[in-house]
């Protein structure tokens, strides 16, 4: 009896751990759906969105969501895959969209030489709100708008600069 009972005890303390961890399980994927799909915290740091962002780092939430219903326009704040080094992400403003003209000054440091073109079909101009130190469109050219991987909502962190990043 003894035997039968250890045996209907082991059942339900296994029976119990398999339906928390599907809990876990569940919750883990809900998550991963969520940062994938929804919306993610990004830690930014450098000088190329000064004075928008702080040069040594602010949490930014992304929302991922807009830019796949085409909701991205000039103005808005957007995380983009770095057409430069795909491990990278890069968050820059939207500048110009498709078959817009943009002109630029090349290189703001040594001259002030200006450029003028039309963005193509398909691709947006980015540019970081600090032009003196900010690696983007004038250096790369128009990005693919398939390279748009989230549209900022707000800053989280520091808390003293919590809310939205309008210009």
């Amino acid at each position: 009896m003894n035997l039968f009972g250890n045996a209907v005890r082991w059942r339900s303390i296994a029976k119990e751990a398999l339906d928390r961890t599907a809990i876990v399980a569940k919750f883990l994927c809900l998550l991963h759906v969520a940062n994938t799909y929804i919306c993610t915290p990004t830690l930014v740091y450098g000088p190329s969105m000064l004075p928008t962002l702080n040069l040594t780092g602010d949490v930014l939430l992304a929302e991922r969501v807009s830019h796949r219903l085409g909701k991205v326009g000039p103005g808005d704040v957007v995380l983009v895959r770095s057409p430069v080094d795909p491990r990278k992400s890069l968050t820059k403003r939207v500048v110009a969209m498709a078959g817009d003209k943009v002109t630029f000054v090349v290189d703001p440091r040594n001259s002030d030489r200006v450029r003028t073109i039309v963005v193509p079909r398909g691709h947006v101009w980015i540019q970081g709100d600090n032009i003196y130190a900010s690696s983007d469109s004038r250096q790369f050219g128009p990005v693919p708008y398939g390279l748009i991987e989230g549209k900022i909502l707000c800053r989280v962190w520091p808390l003293d600069g919590f809310g939205s990043l309008n210009h």
